[in-house]
């Protein structure tokens, strides 16, 4: 069955458009929750929408700290600013892990084989977080890369259920909210900025 693509995303797709000769466009905030209950908030790469579907797409290494925070509690927002056109989209949804394991390797294999040798080798690097290795030989990647994903390759795909769109131009601003109704349609409501 085909995921109904949501209002909002064709005005994200415009926004990503209008703002593709900035490079920073593609980046957005990505908070999750920790074991404490606290948000962690890092910045990642926007890689695109699944198929014909509303899932946007982010990749990660597995033994990032996120991934942890993800399979405890996949409760996640994104928050994305558009600076040439003003706009900010506020995400809150959850995450679905995409790894070796998963039954649908086709997304994964997809979004791998899309990537530069060089961002391939990252996930060959030392495990993230720990002290800095002094040898930099644990940097590099001696063997040609696989087009196969290698197991440290992560694919989120996010799952919204609530956007929250504002457009800081004009006087008022421009707020839209879209939210999943119970029946899982999404509804368009005009708000206050």
């Amino acid at each position: 069955m085909t995921e109904k693509l949501s209002p909002w995303r064709s005005i994200l797709s415009r926004a990503l458009h209008r703002n593709r000769s900035l490079p920073n466009a593609r980046y957005f905030q990505l908070a999750t929750v920790d074991f404490g209950g606290k948000p962690t908030n890092r910045t990642v790469v926007f890689r695109g929408f699944l198929d014909q579907s509303n899932q946007l797409q982010i990749i990660t290494d597995r033994r990032s700290e996120k991934i942890n925070h993800i399979n405890d509690d996949p409760c996640s927002e994104i928050c994305w600013y558009f600076p040439k056109t003003r706009e900010q989209f506020r995400f809150s949804g959850n995450l679905t892990i995409i790894g070796e394991n998963h039954e649908n390797q086709t997304p994964r294999l997809t979004i791998w084989q899309k990537l530069s040798d060089s961002a391939k080798q990252q996930f060959t690097w030392p495990y993230p977080g720990i002290n800095l290795t002094e040898n930099k030989q644990d940097f590099i990647q001696e063997k040609p890369l696989t087009n196969q994903p290698l197991p440290n390759f992560i694919l989120l795909l996010f799952n919204a259920e609530k956007v929250d769109h504002l457009e800081l131009k004009g006087n008022p601003h421009q707020r839209t909210l879209y939210y999943l109704d119970n029946e899982k349609n999404w509804i368009t409501q005009a708000v206050n900025p």
